[in-house]
């Protein structure tokens, strides 16, 4: 671990980043320009006193974790990314997990929905990131972990994950989810791709009758229809957004103006403040 380098990097990172970029006010009163270290600790989810003592070379090394945090924070690229991995005395994320790290452009679109249901998902269909109306309309979709990432496994594994869909609705979902599956294992059968058929091969026997359809290039409708537990049902459109070097999809969930999915939206927006 390099102290002195990693708090200098982080240092000019912090202060070359501006509060635009990740989606915070200026302010009247800001004299100068960057972020302040509380800021980046509140974006990284970690105390202002202890992102202090990593910039004043101070206190025990941050785990991968920490710095995985403070990447995203900063927005840092994938090549900034590992960077910081090396002077923190960490080795690199592999690079076959590079669909995992957000970019900075992605950020910077997300950090303009703060009040729009939206999420960044991996090519897998592992929920990278919500914005707080989605997680107030999703649930949090990050907290999982192994194959359960993946909503095409949980959806064919966790009944619970069903209940946001109506029930007229879960042979399309199911028939939808496995076509997604099978394009991206045509691309890469290893890994977890091959490891999400092989376990749900194995556990459910709709996903292998669907399966052996081989059902290719389905679609959604113009919209579609969650159901939140307060809320009840809400009609949706879903606006895709592709990374394709990143191998990632930003979902933006909208509905009609003037609808009462709208207005519902709204309220969601408002719970999630």
């Amino acid at each position: 671990m390099d102290r002195a380098q990693l708090a200098d990097f982080l240092r000019t990172r912090r202060e070359s980043t501006q509060p635009e970029d990740v989606g915070l006010p200026r302010g009247a009163r800001r004299r100068t320009g960057g972020l302040r270290r509380e800021e980046v600790a509140a974006l990284a989810g970690m105390s202002a006193d202890y992102y202090g003592r990593i910039e004043q070379q101070r206190g025990p090394g941050p785990s991968e974790q920490m710095l995985g945090a403070l990447a995203r924070a900063l927005h840092l690229s994938l090549a900034e990314r590992d960077h910081l991995f090396r002077l923190g005395g960490h080795p690199t994320p592999q690079r076959v997990s590079r669909d995992e790290h957000i970019s900075p452009g992605m950020m910077r679109i997300v950090d303009r929905l703060g009040d729009t249901p939206a999420i960044v998902l991996s090519r897998f269909a592992e929920t990278l990131l919500q914005t707080p109306p989605a997680l107030a309309l999703l649930g949090d979709e990050t907290r999982f972990t192994g194959l359960a990432r993946s909503s095409w496994f949980r959806w064919f594994t966790d009944p619970v994950s069903r209940r946001l869909y109506l029930a007229e609705h879960h042979e399309r979902q199911s028939r939808i989810f496995a076509a997604q599956l099978r394009a991206v294992y045509a691309v890469v059968p290893d890994g977890r791709a091959g490891a999400i058929v092989a376990a749900l091969a194995g556990t459910s026997a709709e996903f292998a009758a669907i399966w052996a359809e081989h059902e290719i290039g389905l679609t959604y409708p113009g919209s579609k229809t969650l159901l939140h537990s307060e809320l009840g049902a809400l009609d949706l459109f879903c606006q895709t957004l592709h990374d394709p070097e990143q191998f990632q999809t930003l979902l933006v969930f909208t509905a009609a103006p003037g609808s009462p999915s709208h207005e519902k939206l709204q309220l969601l927006a408002a719970v999630s403040s």
